[in-house]
Parts: structure tokens; sequence; C-alpha cells
């Protein structure tokens, strides 16, 4: 095995913070994507398949490739496109491949944790892996690796995530069987939302948790397989989608084809959130078209809360479905009202507090002439902090808008996510912190400064989706909780740098601290 050994002091490594990170906006867990194909480009396909998956992490990207004789992963800290160039590619030829672009819900953001894992179990073969999720029962899982001596007590210079954990077991499990039957043996141990590829220098596997929060797809190449978090993924390497990976199944996909293991028994709870903001719009998650989901929910938003005003504008780009259907089904014209940097994300240069001021401008911009002398609609996909939706209506106003009816693609967030997103944490979320006599959505209508505010309902949202709400996971809303959580000190980002400081009797704080963010509004 061979990997991309880089330090601190890396080019591709991010010294500055994301200009949106004080807004803490929801943020996905990561996109995977896994390939077996002799005689294609693996490398390239996974390439080009993370850059499909982008939006699912920005800070880690990885591809590990086998050509049959050995294992070897290139990594780093950085986009898909700053990660890997023509020279990196073209030196990783194979016949199957894993990739993964990270966003940490679990461990810190180092290289170690920087995704594919790599294991060697002790019949000295190799293995990479991705994951997409998050696991409640980390804390019980990295203690069982610990104690069997897979993981280091170090701090620095280690993983520290539960994907390393995971890793770490199924090639402890490999040792006298094969990874198939590793991964059945392991995989109903693990609790919580997991979408994992993973590979040997044979074959590619993937699976999906009994719930299946997270999507993950299989789709054909004329010459082999493709499994990916979103069907856009399998759209941008030419991959004909085949079905969805089921929740408790195992594929293992070689020369033979395609083997399917179930190792539980399915109870769907699909991430309504992933049809609100996550995924990309032309993606397909259960058989519905997101970008359809996004467009129904606006004109059901219109119903429930109809507005007074001349012109209906999306906050780009998250709300521009939704402001469609608002305005197909209100009947108030559409228009283009902001204007997005596409470019503002994650920089290489800190921005000096005279521009952090400047906040929302660095990102949207209005029309003047557009939205002057207009009782505008503003539609959003949700509204976390408030601060975002506080700026914008103030930018607004000062354009020149008579009246700003905000309207929202989601209800209330109130509670986090175990599961794979990254909220605020509950004392930040506007809708928790509102002290309004009149309810939460007046308190929020008052803090962000708006004419008038309507959230969809959880019903017309689901509605929105065609799914089954019995087959949806709504927590963050609803706080029904599908997957049993531990108690709050085995809960947060840094449950392992947490374990270890304490069993080396370092004092635990700052990003080390097992921050718990369960507490109820």
């Amino acid at each position: 095995m061979t990997s991309a050994d880089l330090s601190v002091d890396s080019p591709n490594l991010l010294v500055g913070k994301p200009l949106d990170e004080p807004e803490n906006e929801p943020r996905e867990e990561c996109g995977v994507f896994g390939v077996w194909a002799p005689g294609e480009d693996v490398a390239k396909l996974s390439y080009y398949g993370l850059y499909a998956l982008q939006h699912r992490g920005q800070e880690a990207a990885g591809i590990a490739v086998s050509d049959g004789s050995q294992v070897l992963v290139f990594k780093d800290l950085g986009l898909v496109s700053q990660v890997f160039d023509e020279q990196t590619l073209g030196a990783m030829p194979g016949h199957v491949a894993v990739g993964h672009c990270r966003y940490s819900t679990s461990g810190s953001v180092t290289w170690e944790n920087a995704q594919p894992i790599f294991r060697t179990t002790t019949a000295g073969t190799g293995i990479a892996l991705g994951h997409n999720g998050n696991l409640v029962n980390f804390a019980d899982l990295a203690s069982r690796a610990r104690e069997e001596g897979l993981i280091s007590d170090r701090l620095q210079g280690n993983g520290t995530s539960d994907s390393d954990v995971v890793t770490a077991l199924l090639a402890h499990k490999a040792a006298d069987r094969t990874i198939e039957q590793a991964a059945m043996e392991l995989l109903p141990t693990l609790k919580g939302a997991f979408c994992l590829t993973f590979m040997d220098e044979h074959t590619l596997y993937a699976a999906r948790d009994p719930h299946g929060i997270r999507p993950l797809s299989l789709g054909r190449l004329d010459r082999g397989w493709v499994v990916a978090s979103e069907t856009a993924a399998l759209d941008i390497v030419g991959a004909a989608f085949v079905r969805d990976i089921e929740p408790g199944e195992l594929l293992a996909i070689d020369a033979d084809g395609v083997r399917s293991s179930r190792f539980a028994a399915p109870e769907p709870k699909g991430c309504v959130f992933e049809y609100v903001y996550l995924a990309r719009p032309d993606s397909v998650i259960g058989g519905r078209s997101v970008h359809s989901t996004r467009v129904e929910i606006g004109r059901r938003l219109a119903q429930e809360h109809p507005a007074e005003g001349d012109l209906v504008i999306p906050v780009p780009e998250s709300g521009t479905p939704a402001a469609v259907g608002f305005a197909q089904g209100s009947g108030i014209p559409y228009g283009q009202g902001l204007m997005k940097n596409a470019y503002v994300g994650r920089t290489f240069i800190q921005p000096s507090q005279t521009i952090r001021q400047l906040g929302i401008r660095l990102k949207l911009n209005p029309l003047k002439e557009v939205i002057r002398g207009k009782r505008l609609v503003v539609v959003d996909d949700s509204i976390v902090r408030g601060n975002t939706q506080r700026a914008l209506i103030r930018m607004l106003r000062e354009a020149g808008a008579l009246e700003i009816h905000v309207r929202i693609a989601s209800p209330p967030v109130r509670w986090p996510c175990f599961y794979g997103i990254d909220f605020a944490s509950p004392a930040e979320l506007i809708a928790n912190g509102v002290d309004a006599e009149d309810g939460i959505l007046e308190g929020v209508r008052q803090a962000i400064g708006a004419d008038s505010l309507g959230y969809i309902s959880t019903e017309g949202m689901i509605a929105a989706s065609e799914q089954p709400e019995s087959r949806l996971c709504t927590a963050c809303f609803t706080g029904k909780y599908p997957i049993k959580l531990p108690a709050d000190n085995a809960l947060g980002k840094h449950v392992l740098e947490g374990l270890l400081a304490t069993a080396a009797g370092q004092p635990v704080d700052g990003d080390n601290a097992n921050v718990s963010a369960l507490s109820r509004p």
C-alpha cells in the first residue's frame, strides 16, 4: 500500500476557514463512490464521480485503487480538484477503486481522518474503506478496538473517526475469514447511519445500514459496475442506474458478478432532509426526483402560507426549485433578485475582520433594478441560526424592497442530527432561541426582520417527497429519533479524541471536547 503522506505544510491544506462557517449551516458528512471495471480508467472515473458528490463534503478527498496485486491510496485535505491532478491519477492504474469526499461529523479535520481509510489484515491483504453517515455506538466500538489493540492510544498521528475504527475491526475480523464473511459479522454490530464502500485487491463492496438513512445506488457500466451516494454521480460517469442498494444489504462485486447478502432486516427511515437540501437536485432518491420534490414543496408552501407579493425570488441555489414551485402555486411571477458568487466557499486566505463583517455580501448581491419598489416573497430551503436570513433581509430593504415575506421549504429545525448531518447545537438553533409570546413563528419572524414568515408543515414536506411517512427520518424537525441514542457523553464529534485524552490523563477541552448536542429545547 502506498499513500500520500502529506504534512501540515502541504500546498493542498486549506488554511482558511469557510467564509460561511460562522453561520454553521447544515453540512453533510461525506460522499462515497466505488467502481469495479476492468479495462476502464477507474481512478479517473472515481475523480469525476467525486466531483459530482463534492457538495457532500469539502474538507478532504481520496481515492484507493487496486490492480489486483496491491491497494494504493492517495488522499489529502482539500477539494477534489485540489487533491488530484493528471499526473497523480495517471499513476493509479487498476480495475477496482473507492473514492471519498469528506465533511467531518466524527473525528477532527486531519490528514489521518481523510478517507479512504487503509488497513492491512494479518493475512497481508489490504482494505480501503469510505463511509457516509455517523455511528451512534462509536464509543462502544472504539473501546472494543482499543481493548483488542487495534487502534493507537496516541492522539496525534492516528485516525480518530468512526470510519477508522470500523476499518480496524473489519481488518481484524478478516484474519481467518474472507472480507465478505468478516463484513457479515461486523455490520450487524454497527448502530447508526452508514453507507460503506470498501475494497480489497480484487473486490468492491458496498453496504447500507438497516434504516437506509443515507442514499446509496448501484449503476451499470458497459464493462463494470458503480456504486455512489447519489444517482447524479452515476450520470456523470455514464453509468445506467440499476437500483438503490437496500437497507441492511451488502453487495460484493468481482469477476463473478454482483452478489447480494442481507446482514439485517430492513427498517427504512430515509433522511427527508436529503430531499429538502442535502442531495443534488438532479439526483433521484427512493424513486423520487429531488428537484421535483423541491418544486412540489414550493407549491404546497404557497397553499399553506400564501403571500401578497409582486415577485417570488429564491435564495440561490438551494432555494431555487421551491421558489419555482411557490410561483407556480401562487401565480406570483418568479424572478432572479439575487446574484450568487459561485466561487465563495473555502479559501486559502483567512478573511480579515472588515471582510467578515460584510458577511452575506460576499456570497449574494441584490439586483437592485429588479427588486426596487417590489413586495418580495423570498424562498429559502431552511433556517438554522437565522444569521443569513437576517443579513439578507437587511440587504434587500437597503436595495429598495417594499415588503419581504419569507417562506421556508422545511419545518423549523429544532433538534440535532446524529446520523450524518452537522447542524448547529440546539442552543444555537434560532427556532429554540426565540422568546415570543406568539410562539416560534412570530419569534423567528421578529428575529430576522421579515414582514411575514411561513414554514412548510412536516406533513406537506413528507407528502411532496411521495414517500410513506413511516419510511422517513424527520428527527431534526420532530425530535423522533428512529435509532436509539446512547448517553450524552457517548455522543459528539470528538468521541475517540476525548476517550484517548481521558485515558492519557490529559485535559479534554477545545477541539478534543466531547460536546453533546442532545439536550432538548
